[in-house]
């Protein structure tokens, strides 16, 4: 076993640590982490693996180790997340032999800890390995069941399966735990999807046309963020379920379009290009460092009809005035539950009070919004997440409380994408396409 993958499961067990003490968000982390120690292609694939192997399964691997710990409350934090990082690779990864996760965990113990830790860890694994593990058929409630065998907290899974339904909730999780397949947005004002495809295969990359959307690209192998079209600004990364939004607005020629909770960019970008160049998207971010980020993004992809001000969307009001935009996207602050297979750590941070608070910025955003669209114009409302109470139920409250919004068909999506749409809304769920969990409502004001 090189030195190199040694490095790589000490790196791990760090950002394990982090996000478990901190409650820091792991795909910063690992970012951090690959450049810090400058790993290269393999390395980045196992470095990757193990982090959000471990933190998605995290539940079911308590649950394995469970019987095999007898003080596991005097247990050092990094103690722990090293049995579950070695038992991730045991149980999960069929390329790392058994012997070499159980030694490479027992090196890692000697280097942090002591030699009493270090054959503490080796016992345990050994255990395991001899014992096998406990049987999930031993949980014989069904809700419980979903809960430890797909590492979803079990007041989530309640929550959905009140909402959706025991069946549609467990292909939910078990949808969760798969990694994502990357998109990439072709940028139209530049180049074209077969262009762009040719490119990317002579870069290297094993890349297919999306059967959902005609500028979309699925990368099937290696990360389009660091090829040279990305660079030269012939596409971005965003997730198909985001793209939708563009088409959602209805978009024509010309508009002025607001995009009231912009940041990171990829759909205020998207707006652009479908825009051709023309009229004007207004971003707005409450951070002024985010607001730096869209217009980089915006630079990169030769992208001049977009303006970007930080200021806070439920004061909106202040700053504009009143029917002046032919369009309006409210992508809301949200729960994030619908992204779980990107964010996993997400999962075990947010607490059902979280959602509550939540509600009430979604529904001031929306408030603060309203007045500023032309009568006729389209307000689109969109979250990343799949809990009813941020989506339907808060396009419910707004429409209750504005008699001068109507729903809207969304009758401009593309053709593989209509049989999802339920007349004005669109609720996505990870096992749809591969998508991220994602919502969009489509409102109008009455002329």
């Amino acid at each position: 076993m090189s030195r190199q993958k040694k490095n790589v499961r000490a790196a791990a067990l760090e950002i394990l640590e982090a996000v478990e003490k901190n409650q820091s968000y792991s795909n910063l982390l690992l970012n951090h982490s690959i450049e810090k120690n400058a790993l290269k292609g393999p390395d980045i694939g196992l470095l990757t693996e193990l982090v959000y192997g471990t933190i998605q399964r995290k539940m079911t691997l308590d649950y394995y180790l469970d019987p095999f710990l007898k003080k596991k409350n005097k247990l050092d934090s990094w103690v722990l997340n090293l049995l579950r990082l070695s038992l991730y690779q045991i149980v999960y990864l069929d390329k790392i032999p058994e012997r070499a996760a159980i030694y490479e965990a027992v090196e890692l113990a000697k280097t942090i800890g002591h030699k009493g830790i270090s054959g503490m860890v080796n016992g345990v694994l050994r255990s395991v390995q001899r014992e096998g593990l406990p049987s999930l058929d031993a949980i014989k409630d069904p809700i419980q069941r979903i809960s430890i065998e797909t590492s979803h907290p079990l007041w989530l899974v309640k929550r959905w399966v009140d909402m959706f339904g025991e069946e549609k909730t467990r292909r939910m999780c078990e949808a969760n735990l798969i990694a994502p397949v990357q998109s990439i947005r072709v940028n139209e004002t530049k180049t074209t999807r077969d262009d762009l495809l040719n490119r990317l295969k002579e870069e290297g990359f094993e890349v297919e046309k999306s059967p959902l959307l005609p500028e979309s690209i699925r990368s099937l192998k290696g990360n389009v963020a660091h090829s040279n079209a990305f660079k030269e600004g012939l596409c971005t990364i965003q997730d198909e379920s985001s793209m939708i939004v563009a088409y959602a607005l209805n978009l024509e020629h010309g508009m002025r379009v607001l995009d009231s909770c912009a940041a990171p960019g990829g759909k205020t970008t998207h707006i652009a290009e479908k825009l051709d160049q023309s009229g004007k998207v207004v971003s707005l971010d409450l951070h002024e460092h985010k607001v730096k980020l869209i217009l980089q993004n915006a630079e990169r992809l030769g992208l001049s009809n977009i303006e970007g001000i930080a200021s806070d969307s439920r004061k909106a009001g202040e700053k504009f005035k009143e029917e002046s935009f032919d369009r309006i996207l409210v992508d809301a602050p949200c729960s994030g539950l619908g992204v779980l297979r990107r964010k996993p750590d997400i999962k075990y941070a947010k607490k059902e009070k979280d959602i509550e608070s939540l509600q009430s910025i979604q529904h001031d955003i929306l408030n603060s919004v309203a007045p500023l669209l032309k009568p006729g114009g389209v307000l689109v409302y969109s979250t990343c997440t799949v809990d009813q109470w941020e989506n339907e139920n808060a396009v419910k409250r707004f429409l209750s409380e504005n008699k001068d919004f109507e729903t809207m068909e969304l009758s401009s999506l593309p053709e593989p994408l209509k049989p999802f749409a339920d007349g004005s809304q669109m609720q996505i769920f990870p096992q749809d396409f591969d998508g991220d969990g994602f919502f969009i409502a489509s409102l109008r004001k009455k002329s």
